[in-house]
């Protein structure tokens, strides 16, 4: 199967993941692409480097979205040593990815400074262009409060920019931007939500590309990484989900490209977990019911930033449906029992019984005998497939061989 995807729905979607909060979705990352392409087109920067800055603008804080410690530095205008720790985490993400691999140097450089005090050590023009201009940018859109009128803030905005020309901002950026900053209708844009579908819409001429499913499930991987990476607890998890759905669609007769679609489908089951801060994903104990609540919201997200791909209509269900069961009252869509796909259902299985196969800090893998019980029991109260789930004991000795593999692949903290 070959997806034809504007790069720039691909990633705008991803770098929607990046956005989110315990309160829902910011919109840092587009607003802060938006900035930095009104300032490429004052430099009349040529279709190949602008395509570069937007992409990296989109997912420069990448190397942050696992760990909310690190998200609550960047919500301040002044930043210091700290900060670039997720940038270094943002390049070892990208630097390999056959997709991505450009926008690793530009994001490993986005908060370095003007004058070089930087622990890269590069100042000036020797820092590239795409970082200068986005560090620029992401600066500016922190500054931005959306409970004030933005004509009201944007002399005390371009103020503090100014005040830092020439040490951490490169000075002719800024005399650029201080240009885009006096016409209104730059600030009404960066405010108006409705904006937003239009400059995506405007920058689609940078062109399309064909993806076929190993390019993907390449990106995939990349963001299961992001995904696992937000709890030890669930280090590898994503990936043992994927290995486990494929080889309940394998058993299921699912053509080979429906099983790669079945391991994306697992890979990216978990994305809107990246909405739950860490200090609840590694909670001892019992969660109140406000942070259940919080953790409820993962699979929405999941499945509102998948549908907006093309051609990810079925990845996006299959993904995001694992926590509806066959009794119709699974959230968060509650979906009937006849509504809810054989590829949902697949996906329901195989997360639960890669979390109970897993290795975890607190417990180590369970015994076949009581993971069977478990998940037997919530065959019989409808919380799973009750014909997947026999498929699954079925073939017992061939899935628990596959989770004690998966057991001892690296985990995504690199442990």
């Amino acid at each position: 199967m070959v997806f034809t995807i504007h790069p720039i729905n691909l990633i705008k979607a991803l770098s929607l993941a990046l956005e989110l909060s315990s309160g829902g979705l910011s919109r840092h990352h587009w607003r802060t692409a938006m900035i930095s392409d009104r300032i490429a087109q004052q430099l009349k920067l040529d279709a190949a480097n602008r395509q570069v800055l937007l992409y990296a603008a989109l997912l420069h804080d990448i190397g942050a979205a696992s760990n909310w410690a690190e998200k609550r530095k960047l919500q301040t205008f002044e930043t210091n040593w700290n900060v670039y720790t997720h940038a270094e985490e943002g390049y070892k993400l990208l630097k390999d990815s056959a997709q991505f691999k450009e926008l690793a140097v530009p994001i490993r450089h986005h908060h370095d400074s003007w004058n070089g005090v930087n622990p890269s050590g590069l100042a000036g023009n020797d820092i590239p262009l795409v970082s200068r201009i986005i560090n620029l940018a992401d600066r500016l859109e922190i500054l931005v409060r959306d409970n004030i009128n933005i004509f009201e803030q944007k002399s005390g905005i371009m103020a503090a920019i100014r005040s830092l020309s020439g040490t951490s901002f490169d000075p002719e950026l800024v005399e650029l931007l201080t240009s885009i900053a006096s016409k209104e209708g730059f600030w009404l844009d960066l405010v108006n939500p409705y904006y937003y579908g239009n400059f995506f819409h405007n920058i689609n001429s940078l062109g399309r590309i064909s993806l076929d499913i190993d390019d993907v499930t390449n990106i995939a991987e990349l963001f299961a990484t992001v995904i696992d990476n937000t709890s030890r607890f669930t280090a590898r998890h994503s990936h043992s989900v994927a290995i486990a759905a494929q080889f309940l669609a394998r058993n299921k007769g699912y053509s080979t490209e429906e099983i790669k679609m079945m391991r994306v489908a697992g890979l990216l089951h978990d994305l809107g977990k990246l909405a739950v801060p860490n200090e609840i994903l590694e909670k001892p104990g019992k969660l109140t019911a406000d942070e259940f609540t919080i953790i409820k919201q993962h699979p929405y997200y999941t499945y509102r930033i998948l549908e907006q791909i093309d051609g990810f209509d079925i990845i996006a269900e299959w993904a995001a449906f694992h926590h509806e069961t066959p009794d119709g009252i699974g959230y968060p869509f509650r979906i009937a029992n006849h509504s809810l796909k054989l590829g949902s259902r697949i996906v329901a299985v195989a997360d639960v019984f890669a979390a109970l196969t897993e290795n975890r800090p607190y417990r180590p893998q369970m015994p076949w005998a009581k993971v069977e019980n478990i998940m037997g029991s919530m065959a019989a109260n409808r919380k799973l497939d009750a014909d997947i789930v026999a498929d699954l004991f079925s073939a017992r000795v061939e899935a628990f061989e596959l989770m004690e593999e998966a057991n001892r692949l690296p985990m995504a903290n690199g442990e």
